[in-house]
């Protein structure tokens, strides 16, 4: 739960650092005359629809990915099964994040890049096969649907996008359901 609130906190404090900050040039000091950098333009900072956008698509893509590993790896019917469960609402979730997206102005797009942590998980989860595997999926996916459950209801308290703030509510009693499910995993 910590871990969730210092996300949170961290993408909230991010998007707020870059409220009224212009593009500034930076000096990029690669080349063959350092003494006389090239000025370039600083990437933009993202805004908090963007963030949110990419945090969303983030945790699709890991629940889809976790969860074809459980195909191959898991042992028991309902750990293969919940996987099933999962690809699809998450492939369904990932349509409703572009739709919702693109109805932003500007239109947004949602970027799947998975986070280090996101990336470490799933790592540790292809080195495990059989009960291990399903230990630790059951536990990856709780603790992956808690932390998105915490980003969706606080963007759709808070969110800067209507259309995502939309989507962000219908989709805090879906994760609440898929949270009770990867818990009910372990038993």
């Amino acid at each position: 739960m910590k871990r969730s609130i210092f996300v949170t906190l961290s993408v909230t404090a991010l998007a707020l650092a870059s409220c009224g900050k212009k593009d500034e040039p930076i000096a990029n000091n690669v080349g063959a005359n350092a003494a006389s950098p090239v000025v370039t333009e600083a990437p933009a900072a993202l805004s908090a629809g963007q963030v949110f956008a990419n945090a969303a698509a983030a945790s699709d893509a890991f629940e889809i990915e976790s969860s074809r590993l459980a195909a191959t790896s898991a042992a028991s019917a309902s750990t293969k099964a919940f996987a099933q469960s999962m690809i699809k609402g998450h492939t369904d979730s990932t349509a409703k994040l572009k739709k919702a997206a693109a109805e932003a102005t500007p239109p947004l797009t949602p970027d799947p890049t998975l986070a280090g942590e996101q990336l470490q998980t799933l790592e540790a989860l292809k080195g495990k096969e059989g009960a291990a595997f399903d230990a630790a999926y059951a536990d990856a996916q709780t603790k992956a649907h808690e932390m998105t459950l915490t980003t969706l209801r606080d963007y759709a308290t808070a969110g800067d996008v209507p259309s995502l703030k939309a989507f962000a509510a219908a989709m805090v009693p879906i994760v609440t359901a898929h949270v009770n499910m990867a818990k009910g995993l372990g038993r």
